[in-house]
């Protein structure tokens, strides 16, 4: 935490291969069955040592219950632990899906610096995990930025202990299996939106919401423009209905054939532009207290089609510059 371990050359994968080689020796696995995982800044050789000699001790600590203290073990600029836990059934089992996260700042898909760590006590094969893993980051991880920057380092990771002992599931066909993907779903989305809570600076987490797209691209695109405009992100933070920064976002998306005589836009349930234009009942006032509050949606009906997405952003304040400014000091 706090070290990328990225940019080092040699030096870098000689200190991973240390570390890995060390915390196999010291827990009795393989080599192989280590993964190291880094963030923090880049270009700074990271001094392995420092690990290696406090494996033993963090070994010695391990509990079953450990997991915020693990959350707060790998944060960088993040200002609280990010922890989220699920119960649900399958069949007549009661199971448990637990997360882990951090990230803050530099946080844009594909993904970001933020690691994650997902873990169920369900039984599951392999295959059916990772094909629950990719469908499940499409709808979270990979649908948050708070600043539009991707990094050197990130990871998401799927574990599956098998020790609820219930069936495996193997097959999408199998009952639970509709089940598993939506605990893990939610787990995964929670955690998502809290890095954007805790976005460096943040006071606002808003819901970009696009409607009646084309296509998945074509939502995602109009989505991120809006969501990354550095226009939009401070009129949030000043809590300013500034709609046209909004409308002007969408338009700069890149979507071609995009239908502004289509285009309706809302804030919260409040209906701002219709057909591309201010609509007649537009209120300022009612727009601007929506805006007061810390969660709120932003919507852009694109009315051309039956595809949607949500992308969660956050508001960019004066502490985003204090924060990044001060970084390495």
């Amino acid at each position: 935490s706090g070290n990328a371990n990225a940019g080092t050359g040699e030096n870098g994968l000689t200190a991973a291969s240390r570390i890995c080689e060390s915390l196999a020796a010291e827990a009795g696995c393989e080599f192989e069955n280590v993964l190291p995982f880094s963030t923090g800044v880049i270009g700074e050789e990271l001094d392995y040592s420092l690990i290696v000699n406090n494996i033993p001790k963090a070994l010695s600590g391990v509990t079953d219950g450990g997991w915020t203290e693990a959350a707060e073990a790998i944060m960088t600029t993040d200002t609280f632990p990010k922890v989220r836990s699920k119960k649900f059934t399958l069949g007549n089992d009661i199971h448990t899906v637990t997360g882990i996260c951090k990230g803050s700042g530099m946080i844009r898909p594909d993904m970001a610096t933020m690691l994650a760590y997902i873990a169920t006590d369900a039984d599951v094969s392999e295959a059916l995990l990772n094909d629950i893993g990719q469908t499940v980051l499409q709808s979270s991880f990979n649908r948050i930025t708070v600043d539009g920057e991707m990094s050197t380092n990130d990871a998401v990771v799927f574990i599956a202990t098998g020790r609820a002992g219930s069936q495996r599931i193997t097959d999408k066909s199998d009952p639970n299996y509709l089940q598993l993907l939506s605990s893990v779903g939610e787990v995964c989305s929670e955690l998502a939106k809290d890095i954007v809570r805790d976005g460096e600076g943040a006071t606002k987490l808003v819901s970009v919401e696009v409607t009646g797209a084309k296509t998945d691209n074509e939502a995602a695109l109009v989505a991120y423009s809006v969501a990354e405009s550095s226009l939009v992100k401070t009129a949030l933070f000043a809590e300013d209905p500034n709609w046209g920064r909004i409308l002007s976002a969408v338009g700069a998306s890149g979507v071609q054939e995009l239908d502004f005589e289509k285009v309706d836009l809302f804030v919260g349930e409040h209906k701002v532009a219709s057909k591309g234009a201010l609509d007649a009942c537009y209120s300022e006032e009612k727009v601007a207290s929506v805006m007061k509050n810390k969660e709120f949606s932003i919507r852009v009906a694109l009315n051309n089609g039956q595809f949607y997405t949500t992308v969660w952003t956050c508001d960019l304040s004066y502490d985003y510059v204090r924060i990044n400014s001060e970084y390495r000091s």
